[in-house]
């Protein structure tokens, strides 16, 4: 009798391939003045039965000159996407190396590498830069549904099943811990924040939220939410402010401009806005004229907006008379589009000047100086996660984590929030950012546990050589407190 006959299907009857053994490659580095040991490895995710289901990708940095591994902090860190690997935080900011950009315009001219990195965390906290599965070299074991880690729960669950296993691993339960997230990163780690405690005990003492995604409906605008619209508008004026589109003699510094725009959109706009056809003639006349003084964009397009104002249009409509768009990621840079006439822009000056030169110095740090290789992609940032499962967060477009943050910092009052934005980010405004935090509802006596910074950049403010400097720096004095207090 065939197996048809018996109705078996062969394909479920063959036996399941063993999964490729984990890979390890360690080597000895050192860092304004600091040596180290760099392990660049893939770890085995297993179910609760014991079962492989995927290889995590991560690079581990110890320092070796430390008497007492076990009480020195170590930092968990991650990017977003979702569907990114951590190259960019991994490369721009915490690692012993760096891709240095200089500040310009436009991309910088290839060969691109990456140097010596100054402004590493390595000198306070070891550090695991982490690739979520299917980003980096990270991958399902084969036979496994890669859907079943691409979700904002799955991803949880699973990125904090690695960190429970780093922890057994390199005996350092004793270890304080951190978490540094950029992005959808900020995301994954507002929700680590309360699964690590709520699932597996895992206390922390911080966790820093690079440009943080917290709560979706703040950056979505539509029929029925006018939210973003004003919390876009202290961002826009900041790029308006750059760009020299408005009068900065008015003002004597971004943050003069931004705090009376703030003032502006949470008040009059907004009234106008909630209030649609209701509000009269002469207050939408009063908003009109307040856009015009904060952004410069043409009369006649605010009105054609509705006084309504989207990210893309914005891009696509601040410089339009010189034939130049301005980035999502980070306004301060300049685009081309085929058609200076068209309503939406091209594509993203601001991640164009990452792009390349970051993807050229992961896979040949990796390869050459980790001495870590392998035939597969090295997933920078990939669609190959979606569609991404949001369950009971939201459906994508109104996603909120921010109450999974309170929920850990209520029951961990001790844990320490570090949030960092760029007034030129227009992928997550800085006024979102702080709106968010301002109505999370966190208990009054645990507010000092939160420490919120603005820098002259954007998205990715290490980009830019003064912001990196002083992001270094605030982040070293709160991860400092946080493992002390």
């Amino acid at each position: 009798m065939t197996s048809e006959e018996r109705g078996t299907d062969t394909a479920s009857a063959r036996p399941r391939p063993e999964p490729p053994p984990e890979r390890e490659s360690t080597t000895e580095g050192r860092v304004a003045g600091i040596p180290y040991r760099a392990t660049a490895a893939t770890y085995h995710l297993r179910d609760e039965e014991g079962k492989v289901r995927a290889a995590l990708f991560h690079v581990t940095y110890i320092r070796t000159d430390v008497e007492d591994p076990r009480r020195r902090p170590v930092t968990f860190a991650f990017n977003g996407g979702p569907g990114s690997s951590s190259v960019w935080l991994h490369l721009g900011l915490l690692g012993p190396r760096r891709v240095r950009l200089g500040d310009e315009p436009i991309p910088p001219h290839p060969p691109y590498e990456a140097v010596e990195n100054e402004h590493t965390l390595l000198d306070l906290s070891d550090l695991v830069l982490i690739d979520p599965v299917t980003t980096g070299w990270s991958r399902p074991i084969e036979g496994e549904e890669a859907k079943e880690f691409h979700g904002l729960d799955e991803d949880a669950r699973w990125v904090a099943e690695f960190i429970r296993l780093w922890l057994s691993r390199h005996r350092r339960w004793e270890s304080p811990r951190f978490l540094v997230g950029e992005s959808y990163g900020a995301t994954r780690a507002a929700a680590l924040s309360l699964h690590l405690a709520d699932r597996l005990g895992i206390a922390l003492n911080g966790v820093a939220l690079i440009s943080p995604a917290l709560a979706f409906q703040t950056m979505h605008p539509q029929l029925g939410n006018d939210l973003p619209y004003v919390l876009f508008l202290p961002g826009y004026a900041a790029t308006a402010w750059y760009h020299g589109t408005i009068d900065r003699r008015r003002w004597g510094t971004v943050r003069e401009l931004t705090d009376e725009v703030e003032d502006f959109a949470l008040g009059e706009y907004a009234s106008v806005l909630l209030r649609g056809s209701r509000a009269s003639r002469r207050e939408r006349g009063a908003v009109h004229r307040g856009l015009r003084r904060y952004t410069g964009l043409p009369a006649d397009f605010l009105w054609r907006c509705d006084l309504r104002v989207s990210p893309a249009r914005f891009f696509k409509e601040l410089l339009r008379d010189r034939r130049r768009t301005v980035g999502r990621l980070d306004s301060r840079f300049l685009g081309i589009d085929a058609d200076p006439t068209g309503e939406r822009p091209d594509y993203d000056p601001s991640y164009a000047l990452v792009q390349g030169a970051f993807t050229a110095a992961v896979n040949q740090y990796l390869r050459r100086d980790l001495s870590f290789d392998s035939d597969l992609v090295y997933e920078i940032i990939t669609e190959r996660v979606q569609p991404w499962r949001w369950g009971e967060a939201g459906d994508g477009r109104y996603v909120e984590v921010v109450s999974r943050l309170r929920a850990g910092m209520h029951r961990n009052r001790r844990m320490r929030v570090f949030v960092a934005c760029g007034y030129y980010d227009l992928a997550t405004p800085f006024a979102a950012v702080e709106w968010i935090l301002d109505h999370m509802g966190l208990d009054p006596e645990l507010r000092p546990n939160l420490t919120l910074e603005r820098y002259e950049a954007g998205h990715m403010m290490y980009v830019h050589e003064p912001s990196a400097r002083r992001l270094r720096a605030d982040l070293g004095r709160w991860l400092e407190e946080a493992a002390g207090g």
